[in-house]
């Protein structure tokens, strides 16, 4: 590894910027180093934070403004539960509950676990000239051979060296990171019991009824399927252009699940794939809130995420949805992490993530600025070293640079794990812009008002659907109620409040960025410029879940930390416990409702039962040893006929005919069966005048769907087969 020389800087004298920029990739010659005694930040005295459910000596009068703050924005909430018919009084109750929150934070009740302390520790910008020198020619190869939108083994391997490479030449050896080994992991004791126990119940919670809510698949579901049949015929695509147009992790990732549990072509191998990768988002987001907090943040914020209605539902539906917050978790939390501490590596894994993010699904092209925000507000509250103006001055530039080399380093990475999309993107521009820009811009309708006018509107929207309503796309969500429910939807908004006040007494850059992470994360959903009745909507807001739960957890550990504290002796330990239990109990009870209820119920109503259909058609070809004779009569708005094939068990065919073309079957002599709709009288009349033997009944769907089975028997019979 190159060394970097250690030459301290004169505080009249220090490199600029670009100097510091040059030093970086100089190959030779002496480079920039900013070590401790160049930068030593100092931080501003902590408020002296309690730890929840450690126990104090001090007693001081029983938690009951903070108590009521809750109660009163429970109430609040609980008036904007389907119908809301009582706003007025359920934002009394809201003022109601803030006020006594704001009483219970100048009486000392209400205090989140503090923050971490920024490091002083110092990056002298060493790395590997051999590897990065390596790096640089194989990702240009790499990118030249990224061609014909294919990924190839040539490229791959390419690409893959390229990216180690440049990981490897800047990743920092730390000597001082000791591992505790496996026996530290798996140390048993009433903390790890807790998790086992959480996680146990957030398990339930993803992984109950996977094949049955929601129960139906719709037209892109079936675009879906046919990407994932392509990958295993060898179209390995980077953007799978079929329906304007998908990043292809998600095709991907379900190819390796429907080899690895042979779930087939289906439904619900899509919803396999994704339900995991809902499930591998909670991690990091516990880790953020160990980051922001403590641990106890970190649980409240996985726990309350893992049993949530609208983290749930996006994650089951079997669509790329929850590849946006599985990716802006990690990027958050080693960002957040890298900035504090100024660790290198974070900023490269964080880089790593971002690039493998952009893979995923198109609402984390909004990622990028939200890093920058999050840089920005660090360098803008970098506390100066204590002394004299200039030296003040001089702590801060050397700040800046390191923290924009660090910046820089990010995204390199990101850009070489993004080079394959990169390279698709220069050569086909309109269509990999064409998702975010059709609803963004004018390329499928012109604006319905001014832009200024829409998206203040749709900003407004967007912030209240946690307490108010969000959306009516009843494919992701039950729709025109709250995103969150009661007990989560109170905990965010007071938690914001905290956050605020904490902010403005602290001037601590975490808070302020946390609080503007929600709407920025929000803004793929905001920007619906163009379709301005698509906003708020839950999969395109999802990456906001992130940091929305984490004001969750703050604002329970703040409570029950406050009860521990302040109530006496034992029975504030039990009170808090039976505060937590209580509000963790009403959650998970509400969220079942919506989930497994109120949310079927509503899909199935709004889905066609392309199952059922499937399921008869499977069951003809079982009776008479083939599906070929099988049809579904195309009627306009009526079920995408492809999905009724893959259900089954015929994923290429498409089952629809035309009703002109009805008279073409009558060579085949097999038995036959046609699937009509019930408005479709034309096609009845038409297969009634065709086939004078055939039968005529209907199907009677669970869903109230029902549609006409008409069974044709083979030629020379004079009695049809049994449907």
């Amino acid at each position: 590894m190159t060394d970097a020389s250690q030459q301290p800087q004169p505080p009249f004298d220090e490199p600029s910027v670009l100097d510091y920029f040059k030093s970086l990739f100089r190959f030779g010659g002496e480079r920039i180093a900013i070590s401790d005694e160049q930068l030593a930040v100092s931080e501003k005295p902590e408020e002296p934070q309690p730890e929840t459910f450690k126990r104090s000596n001090v007693q001081t009068p029983f938690p009951w403004r903070s108590l009521l703050a809750l109660l009163f924005a429970l109430i609040g909430q609980n008036t904007f539960e389907p119908p809301p018919t009582t706003s007025p009084i359920g934002v009394a109750f809201y003022l109601a509950g803030f006020a006594l929150l704001g009483w219970a934070i100048y009486r000392g009740e209400w205090n989140l676990a503090a923050l971490k302390p920024t490091s002083e520790g110092a990056d002298l910008l060493s790395y590997r000239r051999i590897a990065l020198l390596f790096s640089i020619p194989l990702a240009f190869a790499a990118f030249a051979l990224f061609r014909d939108n294919l990924f190839t083994a040539t490229n791959v391997i390419l690409w893959v060296l390229a990216v180690i490479s440049f990981i490897f030449a800047f990743w920092v050896n730390d000597p001082n990171r000791r591992s505790s080994g496996l026996a530290g992991f798996f140390r048993f004791n009433s903390w790890t019991l807790l998790l086992i126990s959480a996680t146990a119940l957030v398990f339930f919670f993803r992984f109950y009824q996977p094949a049955s809510v929601p129960p139906e698949p719709f037209s892109d579901h079936a675009e879906k399927i046919f990407d994932v049949y392509d990958v295993s015929i060898g179209q390995t695509h980077i953007f799978f252009p079929r329906n304007t147009g998908r990043e292809a992790l998600q095709m991907y990732l379900t190819a390796g699940i429907i080899r690895l549990f042979d779930t087939g072509y289906t439904h619900l191998s899509l919803k396999l794939g994704t339900v995991l990768a809902g499930l591998c988002t909670l991690p990091y987001l516990y880790l953020l809130g160990k980051e922001l907090g403590n641990r106890w943040v970190g649980l409240f914020a996985a726990l309350f995420a893992g049993m949530a209605y609208w983290p749930n539902v996006i994650a089951r539906v079997g669509l790329r949805f929850p590849l946006y917050p599985l990716f802006v978790a990690p990027v958050l939390y080693y960002l957040i992490r890298g900035l504090r501490t100024s660790n290198r590596n974070d900023f490269i894994l964080a880089g790593l993530a971002l690039g493998i993010g952009l893979h995923g699904y198109t609402p984390i092209r909004i990622l990028p600025l939200v890093i920058l925000v999050a840089v920005g507000l660090y360098m803008l509250h970098v506390p100066a070293r204590r002394g004299g103006e200039d030296e003040a001055h001089h702590s801060r530039r050397l700040a800046w640079m390191r923290t924009l080399s660090h910046l820089l380093v990010l995204v390199v990475v990101a850009l070489m794990v993004f080079l394959p999309l990169l390279r698709y993107a220069m050569e086909n521009p309109e269509m990999f812009g064409f998702r975010a820009f059709s609803r963004l811009g004018t390329v499928e309708r012109p604006l319905p008002g001014p832009a200024l006018v829409i998206f203040l509107k749709n900003l407004w929207n967007a912030l209240i659907m946690y307490a108010w309503s969000n959306g009516n796309i009843w494919v992701h969500s039950v729709t025109g109620r709250p995103a969150l429910d009661v007990v989560s939807a109170a905990l965010y908004y007071l938690g914001g409040l905290l956050l605020i006040v904490r902010y403005l007494r602290q001037r601590r850059w975490q808070d302020l960025f946390l609080l503007l992470s929600v709407p920025l994360l929000m803004l793929p959903s905001i920007l619906s410029l163009a379709f301005p009745d698509e906003n708020p909507a839950l999969n395109r807001a999802a990456g906001a879940m992130v940091p929305v739960f984490l004001l969750v957890g703050i604002a329970i550990e703040g409570l029950l930390s406050a009860i521990r504290r302040l109530a006496p002796g034992k029975s504030g330990l039990a009170l808090a416990w039976g505060v937590a239990l209580v509000l963790v109990g009403f959650a998970s009870l509400q969220n079942y409702d919506l989930v497994f209820n109120q949310y079927r119920r509503a899909y199935d109503l709004s889905a066609h039962n392309t199952t059922e259909m499937g399921q008869v058609v499977r069951e003809f070809g079982l009776l008479y040893g083939s599906t070929e004779t099988a049809w579904v009569v195309a009627y306009p708005h009526w079920v995408d006929t492809r999905l009724v094939g893959m259900n089954a068990g015929d994923t290429l065919r498409d089952y629809a005919i035309w009703p002109e073309d009805l008279a073409n079957t009558l060579a085949d002599p097999r038995p036959k069966l046609f699937l009509v709709n019930p408005l479709d009288q034309t096609a009845v009349d038409g297969l009634i005048a065709l086939y004078p033997a055939g039968s005529l009944t209907t199907y009677s769907s669970r869903v109230e769907r029902d549609f006409l089975m008409f069974v044709v028997p083979p030629a020379g019979s004079q009695t049809s087969p049994a449907p």
